[in-house]
């Protein structure tokens, strides 16, 4: 088997994938800028979109240790601050009052005060963290501990991991069902999804998934698992009751090679009736039809587009996209790119805060 580095960069392609990128770049590449160059006119003009939702946006930039802050009412990037070291996966507290960042190669969640940028406080000792999730009471944060196999579970009052649980070779991923019975963990090496049941705190089941899973999110009502494969090329969706793959959802984009279409990050709509999915290297969002699986749209947005999140109307998207240093505003009633503005260098994570 062939081995990867522990730390990969931010553009790592997986072994199995490096002998297709060679030869067949020339057109696809002229084509690409053609679109890019058309969609910088797009967001240089501003659609119009509406203003009704005055949120402010959290986007870290895991180059240069930094915290974006865009105001979503005047689609301006409004202030920056700095964190710990490799900052990617970002959460706000249920309440807004915080938000939790995962310092990776500081070792560390960092708990930070919106308002002000500042470091309020620190829980130390959490192996490389990537991504992380709260309980719906607020009390637990879960994290994926990507280096270290394991997910960590910390006691938010006390500040304290209490306990630490193995899994696959590197999580990612991490959510917790709305009813906060299960909390699921993506493996991408292993290829699995793991289910942990909350109360009793250990693996309740294992899911086998297509290749590299990196995230995984639960529908609104909680009955599925939608889960993203970056080298499988789909996406998996997971039945709750029986913990079965009842389908995938794949897609197609003119003028892109297939081994590009990379799908990460998964958010779904208020309703939950439209799923987006980031397509990596790809560039582009995918709209999703969650009943049929049918793509309504491909939004083309930044390079290397990662994660994403909605305003807490669902009236706009915001995108991370790493490979341009810019994040992406989208209009959800219209699926139109509105705004890209640069944060910082190699954007990872998002996460919404309502004014």
């Amino acid at each position: 088997m062939t081995m990867k580095p522990s730390r990969r960069p931010n553009g790592y392609k997986h072994p199995s994938r490096i002998g297709q990128i060679a030869v067949r770049l020339s057109g696809c590449v002229s084509k690409a800028i053609s679109v890019l160059a058309l969609a910088t006119c797009a967001f240089a003009g501003g659609s119009a979109i509406d203003a009704a939702s005055a949120d402010e946006v959290f986007v870290t930039s895991e180059k240069d240790n930094t915290v974006a802050v865009i105001d979503t009412e005047t689609l301006t990037a409004a202030r920056k601050f700095k964190v710990g070291k490799r900052p990617r996966g970002i959460l706000a507290a249920h309440d807004g009052s915080v938000i939790y960042v995962c310092a990776s190669d500081s070792n560390s969640i960092q708990i930070v005060n919106p308002a002000t940028g500042d470091r309020i406080g620190e829980i130390s000792d959490v192996d490389d963290p990537e991504q992380l999730a709260l309980s719906p009471d607020g009390r637990l944060l879960y994290v994926s501990n990507e280096e270290a196999n394991a997910v960590s579970i910390i006691d938010l009052e006390k500040r304290v991991v209490v306990k630490t649980i193995a899994v696959g070779v590197e999580p990612e991923g991490i959510s917790v069902s709305p009813d906060g019975r299960l909390v699921v963990v993506t493996s991408e090496t292993t290829n699995m999804v793991h289910l942990i049941d909350a109360e009793s705190q250990s693996i309740a089941d294992n899911i086998l998934v297509a290749a590299r899973p990196r995230y995984a999110a639960f529908t609104p009502d909680g009955k599925k698992l939608w889960v993203s494969s970056e080298i499988g090329g789909i996406i998996s969706v997971v039945d709750i009751a029986t913990r079965k793959v009842e389908r995938t959802i794949s897609f197609a984009i003119n003028g892109v090679l297939p081994d590009k279409i990379q799908p990460v990050g998964i958010v779904f709509s208020v309703d939950g009736t439209r799923a987006f999915v980031a397509l990596g290297p790809a560039n582009r969002i995918a709209a999703v039809d969650v009943a049929t699986g049918e793509v309504a749209k491909y939004i083309l947005v930044g390079g290397r587009v990662w994660h994403m999140a909605l305003t807490k109307d669902g009236s706009k998207l915001i995108s991370a996209n790493g490979g341009t240093n810019d994040a992406t505003i989208i209009a959800t009633d219209t699926l139109a790119a509105v705004k890209s503005l640069k944060v910082g260098q190699q954007p990872w994570g998002v996460a919404v805060i309502a004014k």
